[in-house]
């Protein structure tokens, strides 16, 4: 099945300068760190399409007639009008009688070790009948062991609420990948996803080596300047910015690699049986990993609940149905865990401010929710405490009274933003979502 088997693509939604420009900063750091990490494996063999133990349950329910749930967990790759939407179209398109229902839960910028946490309020809640997995990029540069217990821990979440739904694991490609492509390997974090996939029978499709079967054909340049006719010039114009496809030209090889593995992955489906949760890879994956609401008792001082018609409050709803702000310093979110690993979903912005962080009776650390790119609101984690021994734990983060010197933490390109609208930066606040944690909140014991 060739890329021209493809539906024609929806018009072109505009993405936001500011978020392509994040995007692309991450996805080329991770990467450029994966490159030289020095416990890189053997990279696996780069095989389009590993159909394993296939799709049984949509199957059968596409055979029936039945509605099917396609769920897309990812980063900005997947957040983009392309291979999420064109996927869905062709299924539509391939099975007339079908519903195909779309739950878009894409992050850009953002890897497996949040998309573990944030699985259940995104993805599970809304009962999936397939889930595709896409994080080989923004994973690029994170620890192998993290990436195992990521993807399992996103694996066993799923099958634990529902064993019947399916999932696929995703790989795309971004610039400083492409060497090992060329050599018939897959890169780093892909090699890592793949003894998941395959302990656990996971169809898996890395849609970058078609990518640079057409490069090496003289049919594709994967990164260059955006032709003003997209469509038409060739060689096909993949990106950019060597991360980001075109909906137009990249996104349809990736759209149309799923296309022609499709095939394969439905005759390997078998019998629509629970799938098992066998004994794991690893026996500290991330299953436990969970998001866990913001309480009126964890609020320490001046805070406001953001009211839903709120400006970031409506932006950001899909993935922080709460929002609180910390208004004023001294103003804390204090509680206890059982757990061992702790971070809160939270915005970054140009009202940021400084928190203190105090974990037990250890000296606290310290840090700033603006960043260099912070023109705008977008959303991070701030990490606690990552893989401490387990036990029980205080946990106390407060908003400081020290001003930042906000001019001076942006990029020099982005200083201009400040000195034409110093408003946007005269505050300093915290803006949270949500506590992520593998563990349990606990109640705190009563005084003696």
């Amino acid at each position: 099945m060739s890329c021209r088997t493809m539906p024609p693509p929806r018009p072109i939604r505009q993405v936001s300068a500011f978020l392509l420009l994040v995007m692309t900063w991450l996805a080329w750091q991770l990467a450029s760190v994966a490159i030289i990490a020095a416990d890189s494996p053997a990279f696996k063999e780069a095989v389009e399409c590993h159909p394993r133990g296939g799709l049984p349950h949509v199957r059968a329910k596409i055979e029936a007639g039945q509605p099917v749930k396609i769920a897309y967990l990812g980063g900005s790759i997947t957040a983009a009008p392309g291979w999420r939407v064109l996927s869905r179209e062709w299924l539509m398109k391939q099975y007339p009688g079908v519903p195909f229902e779309q739950i878009d839960a894409a992050i850009g910028g953002t890897g497996s070790d949040l998309g573990v946490f944030r699985l259940k309020n995104d993805v599970l809640r809304h009962e999936p009948d397939l889930l595709f997995v896409e994080f080989a990029v923004n994973d690029g540069g994170a620890p192998l062991e993290q990436i195992h217990k990521a993807m399992e821990g996103i694996v066993r979440q799923t099958w634990r609420s529902n064993p019947r739904t399916d999932i696929v694991f995703v790989y795309t490609v971004s610039e400083p990948f492409l060497e090992q492509l060329r050599n018939g390997k897959m890169q780093r974090s892909a090699s890592a996803m793949e003894d998941v996939a395959e302990h656990y029978k996971i169809p898996s499709i890395h849609l970058g080596v078609k990518v640079v079967q057409l490069e090496k054909d003289g049919e594709l340049v994967f990164k260059a300047p955006r032709p003003a006719d997209i469509r038409e010039a060739r060689p096909l114009v993949f990106s950019t910015d060597g991360v980001h496809p075109h909906v137009e030209t990249g996104h349809e090889v990736y759209a149309a690699t799923i296309a022609r593995c499709w095939p394969a992955i439905m005759e390997a489906s078998g019998k629509p049986i629970d799938h098992a949760l066998d004994p794991p890879l690893r026996t500290d994956h991330f299953e436990r990993a969970q998001q866990i609401p913001i309480t009126a008792n964890m609020l320490k001082g001046a805070w406001k609940k953001l009211p839903a018609d709120h400006t970031l409050a409506r932006r950001f709803a899909r993935n922080m149905p709460e929002l609180y702000e910390a208004e004023a310093p001294g103003a804390a979110l204090e509680f206890t865990i059982e757990g061992t690993t702790l971070a809160i979903f939270d915005l970054l912005g140009p009202d940021g401010g400084r928190l203190k962080i105090t974990w037990d009776d250890l000296p606290p650390t310290y840090q700033n929710r603006i960043d260099p790119y912070c023109t705008y609101h977008r959303m991070g984690k701030t990490t606690i405490a990552s893989e401490r021994p387990a036990g029980r734990h205080r946990v106390r983060i407060e908003l400081m009274p020290e001003k930042l010197d906000k001019r001076e933490i942006l990029f020099e390109h982005n200083r201009k933003d400040y000195d034409d609208h110093p408003e946007k930066y005269a505050d300093h606040k915290w803006i949270v979502g949500s506590i992520l944690l593998i563990g349990d909140i606990v109640e705190d014991e009563p005084p003696q």
